[in-house]
């Protein structure tokens, strides 16, 4: 049996789809003590994928992108907090510090601080000069998203490339540069990675890897981008989409450990009794993996979802005196770009080796990809009804030649 913990005021910081599926898995399991929950933003517990697509179109308006209605929420009886930020955390006395000089107690804790979009050094404060990652980031960036602006994208990540797709359909010039020789190097590498950005190409967005960006150029409005060999880009508008850091610095003095993200065991337990973490900044062991990755760190919708719930499971367990579920999964996630979806189950590896298993390169496709002789991940590109079933694939050990053997049949 477990040591039982006393369990009457829960603090969730963040206010992100984590932070409320623990809420909602509390009060669902039958929780009826406090829920605290704080949010460095004032804007909570909305979808942030439509950010660079459907609301950054004007498609969507604010109140559809919210994750559940306000009455909802209040059903839930949390005390919110927003605007305000953890800064620091005492595991011993168990108390959260905040900006604004408060102190919370609390009993059990889920860290679901997600992600802070990573800046470039010296990145100029401009008129023109966007980051995405929240609502308020969107709703700037779409004011300027005019009919012929020039659009220059630094990095061409998932998002980078989603705001593209957008601001292309709304009728900009836009660039994206990348310093890599391939976009999406790191989630789908060179080749593929190559092949789903041709989507971009074919819409008439410019996409230039291999070049580095010297500075970001202008007065007080943005003018344009330099490269390294002195050339301008000219931008009315740029967008710095170099990627995501976890939001870990409130937690140096925790002693907590970090690397890049907060360090779980199986449980998503941070190493402190009554601590757990989910999302994008916790870190841990997935067992369906762990041969060829010992720890990972997942940025996407459905690995959210799934460990703010597991998380506030297992925070319920230990003060019922049972012990924890170990969390393991597939990972997924999509992208929407143009007409095309791209779908990805599982986990690329630099020594992949990769098959196409359907289609062609570009257009619609799909390929496996296979590490120490086995399947480990499945790319779509508007190929849906070959890449979600392959789930059952990922969760077992299925090796190369069968995966093939698996594909050759079903699309016979």
């Amino acid at each position: 049996m477990v040591q039982k913990i006393d369990l009457r005021h829960v603090v969730v910081v963040g206010g992100s789809l984590s932070g409320l599926r623990a809420c909602e898995t509390l009060r669902n399991a039958g929780f009826e003590g406090e829920i605290t929950v704080v949010s460095a933003e004032v804007d909570t517990f909305y979808n942030r994928p439509p950010l660079s697509k459907k609301f950054l179109a004007g498609e969507l308006e604010q109140e559809r992108i919210m994750l559940r209605p306000a009455e909802h929420i209040d059903e839930l009886q949390l005390t919110m907090r927003r605007g305000v930020a953890a800064s620091a955390l005492d595991t011993v006395s168990q108390t959260l510090r905040l900006s604004d000089s408060t102190e919370l107690s609390f009993d059990g804790l889920i860290i679901a601080t997600g992600g802070e979009v990573r800046t470039l050094p010296n990145q100029p404060r401009l008129g023109g000069v966007h980051t995405l990652r929240t609502l308020s980031d969107a709703m700037s960036l779409h004011e300027q998203l005019i009919e012929g602006a020039k659009l220059v994208i630094i990095g061409a990540g998932f998002i980078g490339l989603e705001v593209a797709a957008t601001a292309r359909t709304r009728g900009l010039d836009v660039t994206v540069l990348e310093g890599l020789a391939s976009p999406l190097v790191r989630a789908l590498g060179a080749q593929m990675g190559a092949a789903v950005a041709s989507v971009q190409e074919r819409h008439g967005v410019v996409v230039r890897c291999g070049v580095q960006v010297s500075r970001i150029v202008g007065n007080e409005c943005v003018a344009g981008v330099e490269l390294g060999d002195g050339e301008v880009v000219p931008a009315d508008v740029v967008l710095v989409g170099v990627g995501v850091a976890p939001a870990t610095q409130w937690l140096e003095s925790s002693k907590l450990t970090l690397r890049d993200g907060v360090v779980c065991d199986d449980t998503l337990n941070v190493g402190v009794r009554a601590i757990y973490a989910a999302g994008d900044v916790a870190r841990w062991p997935n067992s369906l993996f762990i041969d060829i990755e010992p720890d990972m760190r997942v940025e996407h919708w459905t690995n959210a979802a799934e460990q703010g719930a597991v998380a506030a499971e297992n925070l319920l367990a230990v003060h019922r005196g049972e012990q924890p579920t170990p969390y393991s999964t597939v990972p997924f996630f999509w992208s929407d770009q143009f007409e095309s979806r791209i779908q990805f189950l599982g986990r690329a590896h630099a020594d992949s080796v990769v098959d196409v298993v359907a289609g062609k390169l570009d257009s619609s496709f799909c390929a496996t990809y296979s590490t120490n002789g086995r399947l480990t991940a499945v790319l779509g590109v508007s190929m849906p009804k070959l890449v979600m079933p392959a789930r059952v694939l990922l969760q077992r050990t299925t090796s190369r030649a069968e995966a093939l053997t698996h594909f050759q049949t079903v699309t016979a």
